[in-house]
C-alpha cells in the first residue's frame, strides 16, 4: 500500500519544533491553494519562487559530501547534494526552486541541520560542528532565522523545565510544594505561548507560522466529576477534539514537514486506545474531516491503513481497521490516486477479512474429516470452540500445535472443542501430520478451498479464533497460551 517514494537515504533525526522572535523585516509568503494532480500531489506555482541560493558554513568540517534531505508525508528523500571544501564550505544552487517545507541538511558525520523554505529561497547560513543550535546565524531568510532563534528560545527554557520535573519528584498532588511547583510550570508554559503569539502576530504569513502553530498542542481543559475529582477520561476526549484546531488544511505546504506526519502519530497511537473499535472512530472522523483536502485526504487514509495493516500490527483484529479503510476509503470514486486494479485487489482482501471479525457471529463451515464424514462447527455442543488454521509444514504451526495439544488434554474448565482446518496442503500431508503430532480434535481439511473461502480470514498460519457460547468471536491473532486468558475473562461477564 506504500505509494510514496523509495527513500534514499535513511537516517535518524531529533526535531524541536520551536521558533522565536527575529529582527528581520516582515514578511508575506502565504501560499495560495495550490491544484493537485491525479495521483493527489500538490503542484506549487513557482513562478514568483527565487531560484536556491543556500550558501552554508560550518566550521569544524574539512572535506566530505553533504546533502539536502525533503519531507514528504512521512518519508525522507534526496532532494540534492553538495562537496564541502576545506573551509566547511558548501552551496546548494539551481535553477529550479525546491519546493516549499522542511529541509535537512545531511552531514559528512550525520548530524543534521534544518532549513525552512518557502518562496524566499536564498539564505546565508553559518555554523559549528557539534553546536548547531547555539552557534547557528542566519542571515536572508526569516523562516529558517526564525526557526533557529526558536531553537535557542527553547534550549534557554529546558533547564527551567527540567528542573521543575525535579522537584516534583517525591511530591503528590495536594501538597502545598507540589501545587506551588505545578503554577510555576504553568507560568513559563503561559510565558512561551505568548512569546510565540508574539512571533505570529509580527509573521501571520509565513510558512513558519504555519508550521509552529500547527504542532501546538490545545491546553488541557480542566473536567471535575460531580465529587470534584478530575475526569481524565473526558479531558482526554476534549484534548483529542481539538488536537487539529491549530492546523490549517487549505495549507499543504505542511505536508512538506514533519508536523503532520508527527501528529497523526501521536493522535492515533497514543491518545486513541489501541483497540479497533477506538481507532476506526478516530480515524474516520479525521479522514472524513479532511475529504475536501485531497492531499492529506490521501495522506491520512493510507497512514492509517498502513500503519494496522493485518500480520504486521501487534493489536487484536486489525483486519477490521483494514476492513473499515479499504470499504470507505478505498473506493473508485475516492481513492483518486491509485488504478482500478488495485483497489479491485484490496476490495477482494476486505470481502475476504470481513466474515470473521472480532464481535461477530463466528462463520459455520462444514468440511470434510479423516473419516470423510462432514463436520461443521455449528454442531458442536461445547459452550468454547477454537478454530485453528494451520499448515502442516509451518514452522511456528509445529511450534504452536504441541501447546495446543497439552492444552487441550489437560483442559478443566467450560467445555472447549478445537475444530483445526489444515490450509495450502495435501490430503497425505495432511492425514500424516495429524497423526503425527496426536491431534485428538476435530480435524478437517478441503482441497477446492471452497468450504472455508470468505469464512475465517488466514493471514499467517497458524490462525486462532476463539467463539463463545453465542459463537461469536471473542479473540483472534493471537498465541495458543493466550486461550485460557480469553475465555477466563469472558467467563468473569458471562
Amino acid at each position: 500500500m506504500k505509494y510514496l517514494h523509495q527513500i534514499l537515504v535513511i537516517f535518524s533525526l531529533s526535531l524541536l519544533i520551536a521558533c522565536s522572535d527575529s529582527s528581520e523585516s516582515r514578511t508575506t509568503s502565504k501560499s495560495v491553494v495550490p491544484p493537485v494532480n491525479e495521483d493527489g500531489v500538490v503542484e506549487f506555482d513557482k513562478s514568483d519562487f527565487e531560484s536556491p541560493m543556500i550558501d552554508v558554513t560550518v566550521t569544524g568540517y574539512t572535506d566530505g559530501k553533504v546533502y539536502l534531505i525533503g519531507t514528504f508525508e512521512d518519508q525522507n528523500f534526496v532532494v540534492d547534494s553538495a562537496q564541502v571544501d576545506k573551509d566547511g564550505r558548501f552551496t546548494f544552487e539551481r535553477s529550479e526552486p525546491y519546493d516549499p517545507g522542511l529541509y535537512y541538511i545531511y552531514m559528512p558525520d550525520q548530524s543534521t541541520l534544518q532549513i525552512l523554505l518557502d518562496k524566499d529561497q536564498t539564505l546565508k547560513l553559518t555554523s559549528s560542528q557539534g553546536d548547531y543550535i547555539l552557534s547557528t546565524a542566519v542571515s536572508g531568510q526569516v523562516n529558517t532565522e526564525l526557526l533557529y532563534h526558536g531553537f535557542r528560545y527553547e534550549a534557554e527554557l529546558q533547564p527551567k523545565f527540567d528542573k521543575i520535573r525535579e522537584q516534583l519528584q517525591g511530591l503528590s498532588p495536594g501538597d502545598a510544594r507540589y501545587e506551588q511547583i505545578v503554577e510555576e510550570n504553568q507560568n513559563i508554559g503561559s510565558e512561551r505561548k505568548a512569546h510565540f503569539e508574539e512571533i505570529f502576530d509580527r509573521y501571520p504569513n509565513t510558512l513558519f507560522t504555519a508550521y509552529k502553530k500547527s504542532g501546538q498542542n490545545p491546553d488541557p481543559v480542566d473536567v471535575r466529576r460531580p465529587d470534584g475529582t478530575l475526569d481524565a477520561a473526558k479531558q482526554l476526549i476534549i484534548y483529542r477534539e481539538q488536537f487539529w484546531d491549530n492546523v490549517d488544511f487549505s495549507d499543504y505546504r505542511l505536508l512538506r514537514t514533519p508536523v503532520i506526519a508527527n501528529k497523526i502519530r501521536r493522535y492515533i497511537t497514543e491518545l486513541t486506545p489501541q483497540a479497533a473499535d477506538s481507532i476506526i472512530k478516530v480515524s474516520n472522523a479525521l479522514i472524513d474531516r479532511v475529504e475536501g483536502h485531497p492531499p492529506y485526504f490521501k495522506f491520512f487514509a493510507n497512514w492509517v491503513g498502513v500503519t494496522y495493516e493485518p500480520g504486521r500490527a501487534q493489536i487484536m483484529d486489525a483486519d477490521a481497521i483494514f476492513v473499515n479503510q479499504v470499504k470507505n476509503y478505498f473506493t473508485y470514486d475516492k481513492a483518486f490516486w491509485a488504478d482500478s486494479a488495485s483497489i479491485y485487489a484490496l476490495q477482494l482482501r476486505a470481502a475476504e477479512m470481513e466474515n470473521s471479525l472480532v464481535g461477530q457471529k463466528g462463520p459455520n463451515v462444514t468440511s470434510t474429516d479423516l473419516n470423510g464424514d462432514t463436520k461443521s462447527i455449528y454442531e458442536i455442543e461445547d459452550p468454547y470452540i477454537v478454530v485453528f488454521l494451520y499448515n502442516p509444514t509451518c514452522d511456528h504451526c509445529r511450534e504452536q500445535v504441541p501447546v495446543l495439544v497439552d492444552l487441550y488434554k489437560k483442559w478443566d474448565g467450560p467445555g472447549l472443542e478445537v475444530y483445526a482446518i489444515a490450509v495450502e496442503t495435501t490430503d497425505e500431508e495432511w492425514r500424516n501430520y495429524v497423526a503425527e503430532a496426536g491431534m485428538p480434535w476435530i480435524n478437517v481439511f478441503d482441497p477446492t478451498n471452497q468450504s472455508i473461502y470468505k469464512t475465517y480470514y488466514v493471514d499467517n498460519t497458524p490462525e486462532v479464533y476463539v467463539l463463545n457460547r453465542d459463537r461469536t468471536i471473542i479473540a483472534k491473532n493471537i498465541n495458543v497460551n493466550q486461550i485460557t486468558e480469553v475465555i477466563s475473562r469472558e467467563e468473569i461477564t458471562f
